[in-house]
Parts: structure tokens; sequence; C-alpha cells
């Protein structure tokens, strides 16, 4: 059933404020898919529950399924603006013009006093640990290995079992590093709140002000590349990711000049002799 039929079959069964939200899907298709839970709540003026209620009641099993159907359904007019609005094209200039577009956005969308907070804190923890999964966890350890080069020892698992086991035991003195493009990765989440109850600091970078990740983190990084439902991982998303850890990597080096040439020396010669 096209979602529009569907969300008119179950419209006269909803309530108000689940009227409310079936009116934005129905007027703002193509940017829904781009929207947090809490963003979508906040544009039809109800709450996140009333959010999954609507969801519910036509059929899904909750928001990222919903999205997923949203996403599948676009209109085919859009998806030719997208792929073919500009004739055969050159894809490699409109990818490196889409990349490029995707690092200026990060720029902007910093927040310098975040930033700052966040070197503070990685500079005085005992330890820190940075949790995702998926993509994100494959930037955890990318992080984990670009910390090291400057002599940070900071630890990305893979393992959600142990993941599990290490955000329990940690305390006042660490940081738990929660990567989510969504913010809505429930394992991530779960993990960051864990560790929260037991004292450490929560960072969080996601592409999400108003998420589920940001309101229970103490400082939020926010990220660029939108993706929709069918684009998870995308390469724009994972710059972005990438840029904030350089510049949290880039900070900490300039507070300790001396020490990070020192460490980059020694590990850049740990693994020279495995290089022909």
């Amino acid at each position: 059933m096209e979602m529009n039929d569907r969300i008119n079959t179950y419209y006269p069964s909803m309530t108000k404020s689940e009227q409310k939200v079936a009116k934005c899907v129905l007027a703002h298709p193509d940017n829904l898919i781009y929207l947090s839970v809490t963003e979508l709540a906040d544009f039809a003026g109800t709450g996140e529950t009333t959010v999954m209620r609507f969801c519910r009641k036509i059929g899904f099993k909750g928001y990222q399924d919903f999205k997923l159907m949203l996403a599948q359904g676009l209109p085919k007019r859009q998806q030719a603006q997208q792929e073919g609005g500009e004739g055969e094209g050159d894809y490699a200039t409109h990818l490196y013009a889409s990349m490029t577009g995707v690092l200026q956005s990060s720029l902007g969308m910093l927040d310098r006093e975040q930033l700052e907070q966040a070197v503070d804190c990685i500079d005085g923890a005992r330890h820190v640990q940075f949790f995702g999964v998926g993509s994100s966890g494959i930037t955890a350890l990318d992080a984990k290995n670009r910390f090291l080069r400057i002599g940070r020892r900071v630890e990305a698992i893979a393992d959600s079992h142990i993941q599990s086991m290490l955000a329990v035991t940690m305390g006042e003195d660490d940081v738990a590093f929660g990567i989510s493009v969504s913010g809505s990765t429930l394992d991530t989440n779960d993990m960051l709140m864990k560790a929260k109850q037991n004292g450490a600091k929560v960072i969080a970078m996601t592409n999400y002000a108003k998420s589920p990740i940001a309101s229970l983190a103490d400082i939020v990084l926010l990220t660029a590349g939108k993706e929709s439902p069918l684009e998870g991982g995308s390469l724009g998303a994972k710059i972005s990711q990438l840029f904030i850890i350089d510049l949290l990597c880039e900070g900490l080096a300039r507070r300790h000049a001396e020490e990070t040439k020192k460490m980059k020396e020694l590990t850049a010669r740990a693994v020279i002799d495995r290089i022909y």
C-alpha cells in the first residue's frame, strides 16, 4: 500500500495529536526521511511518544521502519533530479563537490566551545572509551588509531558484550564517547547510559542536535552529511565524523606539542619495519 493511502486509511481513527504527525508526513515526505524522531515531534508540535504511536498505528514496528518505507516510496521525479538532473554529468566532479560541501557544513555547524570542552574532558580523563556500531563503530576504531599515534591510550571494542562490561566499569574520571549518525542507535545509547549512571562523562557525536543521544550527553559534537535510511554508512557522514576526530586530536596535540611530536616519531618507528 502506498504511504499516502496507508495514512489516509487510518487517519479517522487517529487522535488529534497523531493527525498532526500524519499531516506533516503527507505534506513533507521528502524532508522527513532526514529528521530524527525528536525533530519530527517538534515539527508536528507533538511528543516523541505520539510519533511512535502514529508509526505503529499505520502498521510499522517503529520510527526507523517507517522512515525506511518512506525512503523507498520517494517520488521517481526526486530520484531523477538527484541522479540525472544534470544529464549525463560528471559524477566525479559531482561527488567531489558533495564531499567538499560536507566539510564546509561540518565547519559551519562546529560549536567551538563544545569542541574545547571535549578536548579538556579527554585531556584530563583516566580512560576514554569510544562506543559505536556499524559504520560508526568503524569510526570508533579509526579514532582509536588516530589517538594512539599521538600517544593517547583510548579504546574501541566491536563486541557488544565487552562494550557493556566496559560501560558499567567506568567511573567519574572516565569519558564515554558515543558515535551515532542518527542519535537513536539503541546499543550505543544504552552503553552511554550505563557509563553515565556510573559517573562517567559522556560525549556524543551525531548529526542530530535533537536526538536521544544528545539528550543524555554532557557534550555534543555535531556532524554533517545527511543520510536517508537507504544510505546507511554514507561517505559524507563518515568524512564529517573523521573531521571531528581530527579536530580533537589536533586540539590535544597543540596543548602537548613536544610530547605529541615524540609520540608521533615513536609510533611511526614502531611500524616502519612493517612497510617495504
